[in-house]
């Protein structure tokens, strides 16, 4: 794709950049209104059946998935023309999501400007090792990345550990309204907490929020995991990346069903949604379909996502994800002590 290719592809996307109010506050009762009835009715069916209630458990996590699409969104000021609004609406879809405003705001931000280039990995997205950095580390240091890897712990334990405990603090050198928003987010979170318990019992609350909680975060997880982590991806070191080539090469086009398609806020589209942040949830389908170079973009499915699970380490020399068993660290190399690329 040639420079000039890159810059009207950027510039066909800027129809599709401006948010629509009504839609936006449509979607908003549209998502928040079920969610608040599905915890209410999980709570209710406590009395009749456990199983009753992880059903609806289940379904209210991806309304919990869609509000944090609405708080994504916010944070890249998508949602609403207006800045105020989003941080409003952001703060308190983030304090139902678990998400400092402007502390995720940031990390996501460094995301979009370094997705996919091996030398400023580090902030925002999940730990990589190219097959040479792999083989170079300390024996410690892949046992650590093993165990990071591993599916149990990406999507069992790493949200319980990202959202319950790092999001409580504040990322060294943070501004102090960064700082003051961490905090104002950690005491609402609280005060929702203690509020629901005092009137419904701390049992009723975890047996209900407990399953949403972890179903929403390990597919959320998931979903962040999956767009980025495709056999045929894109990375580059910094003086050969390009920012278009790591949106729509780097970036999966996650075809859904129309249902998941919808509780997800379309974000299957991450090419768009990387090739330019400023397009809404509800207007990615659309810029995908209206701009005939995103039609040959990498396409997944639920079933060839799967794969993804294998992928472990990146290979700079074919260009592509492999797995652990598709390498062979040199008896030589095993207790060398080597330091990868540099982390942001």
């Amino acid at each position: 794709m040639t420079i000039q290719k890159q810059k009207n592809l950027r510039k066909q996307m800027a129809p599709y950049e401006k948010s629509d109010t009504w839609h936006s506050v449509r979607q908003l009762i549209n998502t928040l209104v079920p969610f608040i009835m599905l915890w209410f009715l999980a709570y209710q069916s406590l009395s009749i059946s456990y199983v009753l209630t992880l059903a609806l458990a289940v379904i209210a996590a991806g309304f919990q998935i869609r509000i944090f699409i609405i708080f994504h969104d916010c944070c890249h000021h998508s949602f609403f023309k207006n800045r105020t609004a989003n941080k409003i609406i952001g703060t308190i879809t983030g304090v139902l999501t678990f998400f400092p405003y402007n502390q995720w705001q940031h990390s996501h931000s460094v995301h979009h400007a370094t997705s996919s280039n091996l030398d400023k990995r580090g902030t925002g997205d999940i730990w990589m090792l190219t097959v040479e950095e792999y083989i170079a580390s300390p024996f410690w240091t892949r046992v650590a990345y093993r165990m990071y890897r591993n599916p149990f712990v990406m999507f069992g334990l790493g949200p319980i550990y990202v959202f319950l405990i790092t999001n409580r603090f504040n990322r060294k050198g943070a501004r102090l309204k960064e700082r003051m928003n961490t905090y104002i987010t950690n005491l609402a979170i609280v005060a929702l907490a203690a509020v629901l318990c005092w009137a419904l019992g701390w049992q009723a609350f975890l047996l209900v929020q407990g399953p949403i909680f972890l179903i929403s975060g390990s597919m959320g997880v998931w979903l962040f995991y999956v767009q980025h982590t495709f056999e045929d991806s894109y990375f580059e070191e910094d003086a050969d990346w390009e920012y278009v080539k790591a949106a729509v090469e780097g970036s999966s086009f996650y075809k859904l069903p129309k249902l998941l398609q919808w509780l997800t806020g379309s974000i299957g589209y991450h090419h768009v949604h990387h090739l330019s942040p400023r397009v809404p949830n509800y207007k990615l389908e659309t810029a995908h379909n209206d701009t005939e170079p995103l039609q040959n973009v990498p396409t997944i499915t639920l079933a060839t996502s799967l794969s993804s699970l294998k992928f472990r380490l990146w290979d700079e020399q074919n260009k592509k994800f492999v797995g652990f068993k598709d390498i062979k660290i040199p008896s030589e190399l095993r207790s060398v002590s080597v330091q990868p690329k540099p982390r942001l």
